[in-house]
């Protein structure tokens, strides 16, 4: 019994660290963004928001995953070395969408806000799965 208790716990700890670290990449979409980003795709239907959101979150969970299958040692120093990962994950996410605004023509922030629906928005949501890959393909 106590195993299946430690067990569970982990699993805990393990989902309570995945949720804050998609907690704070949606935080970070919000901040490259112009407006609140819940009110763009929860109330006023942004398609391309939402691509970009579901991107990062898609992203970001690889990366997550990977951490914790890939990680070795105890509960304590898998958490962290999967949370460092985390952040890095998010920072790569958000540095890839302002590299990807500054080179190209127009603001894509201002793009993936606006009452139309625009390709670039699908650029920007494969880029985000692209570096989400790479980065967690680059754990080990």
């Amino acid at each position: 019994m106590p195993e299946l208790l430690d067990e569970s716990l982990a699993t805990l700890a393990f989902a309570g660290v995945g949720i804050l670290l998609l907690v704070i990449g949606y935080f970070m979409v919000d901040l490259l963004t112009p407006g609140h980003l819940g009110r763009q795709v929860f109330v006023e239907h942004r398609r391309d928001a939402a691509l970009v959101l579901s991107a990062t979150q898609v992203s970001l969970g690889f990366i997550i995953a990977t951490a914790f299958f890939t990680a070795e040692g105890d509960t304590w120093d898998t958490l962290l070395e999967a949370s460092v990962f985390g952040i890095i994950g998010v920072a790569l996410l958000g540095l890839a969408f302002w590299i990807l605004d500054a080179v190209t023509p127009g603001s894509l922030a201002e793009l993936v806000v606006d009452d139309s629906d625009d390709p670039a928005a699908y650029v920007a949501v494969a880029v985000q799965l692209a570096v989400g890959l790479v980065v967690a393909a680059s754990i080990s």
